[in-house]
């Protein structure tokens, strides 16, 4: 990309695309265009056609998604297959019927099968059954990097995808009900502690090994990417550590401060035993990631913090 090429960030209001436009201007890219749901509604094919002739963008980031933890996706299932799918194939088609020069899909370590082997390398993808909590957004962004490798082989294209592991950070959702594990638990032991509760109760027994990879790290690879990589098999984007649900919440409290007891209710789903990502793709490419953990929770509890609207959704 040159510094003046036209970019279109699509979901720059969420977590992920608002850390690409920020790492993009951070590096000096003047010309992005963004769109709010509410100036474009990309599951309206006319609608997203429309811009795309309009506005002929020759990079995009497709960063748009319905994303939710557990909870929201097993409640969800016909939304957020139908949401993803319907906007990413939109987007991804438009944007190769006005010739961009390249796009990046980004997608979610969900997609890889439950029980793949440890670490997930990018060529396990579709080698057995996925994890059925979240089956609907994992087909639906399978549908979407399959699209982009099948524009690639019939009309090369240059459309590439990432899949990130678990992301945090500023921006998150925070929702009570409907967010990822760490958001879900940062409200919550915050709330806990200006409450003075005793206990706090987590969900499952807190067995399952989990990846974190602060969001603003995942948006340096993204650009990164644009820039150094071409290929059809993804790309995993993570840190190629673990740590328990168990570790995590303790982790959590501590940076927030709680100093309750924690227990757990193991009648509710633990989701994926286990999701490491293989990340030696990325790193013999050239990247690696910055930010360890307790010091980009500690980051996220300030945003959350700072921005008590977000905490509301």
């Amino acid at each position: 990309m040159e510094k003046n090429s036209k970019i279109y960030v699509a979901g720059h209001n969420g977590m992920v695309g608002s850390a690409i436009v920020r790492e993009l201007k951070k590096q000096g890219y003047e010309n992005i265009i963004t769109r709010t749901h509410a100036e474009l509604d990309l599951c309206r094919q006319a609608a997203v056609e429309e811009f795309f002739a309009k506005e002929k963008p020759e990079y995009v980031f497709l960063a748009a998604a319905k994303v939710g933890g557990i909870y929201a996706n097993q409640n969800a299932l016909a939304d957020f297959m139908y949401y993803n799918m319907t906007l990413e194939m939109n987007v991804i088609h438009s944007a190769w019927e006005n010739g961009c020069k390249k796009l990046e899909f980004l997608g979610s370590s969900c997609i890889y099968p439950r029980l793949a082997p440890q670490p997930m390398k990018e060529d396990c993808l579709l080698t057995s059954e996925l994890e059925k909590t979240n089956e609907a957004y994992a087909l639906a962004k399978i549908s979407g990097l399959k699209y982009c490798e099948f524009l690639n082989k019939q009309y090369n294209t240059d459309y590439i995808s990432v899949m990130p592991t678990n992301l945090y950070g500023p921006n998150d959702n925070y929702h009570p009900m409907h967010s990822h594990v760490l958001p879900a638990l940062i409200r919550r032991f915050h709330e806990a502690k200006e409450n003075d509760e005793k206990q706090v109760t987590c969900w499952g027994d807190g067995s399952p090994l989990r990846e974190f990879l602060y969001v603003d790290d995942l948006a340096d690879l993204c650009v990164f990417l644009m820039n150094n990589y071409s290929g059809d098999e993804t790309v995993n984007a993570g840190t190629g550590k673990e740590i328990t649900i168990k570790e995590l919440t303790a982790l959590v409290a501590k940076v927030i401060g709680y100093t309750g007891e924690i227990l757990w209710d193991p009648s509710k789903p633990n989701g994926t035993p286990r999701k490491l990502l293989d990340v030696s793709k990325a790193a013999a490419l050239g990247w690696t990631y910055k930010t360890e953990l307790e010091d980009g929770i500690k980051l996220a509890y300030e945003d959350f913090l700072n921005n008590p609207m977000r905490a509301e959704r």
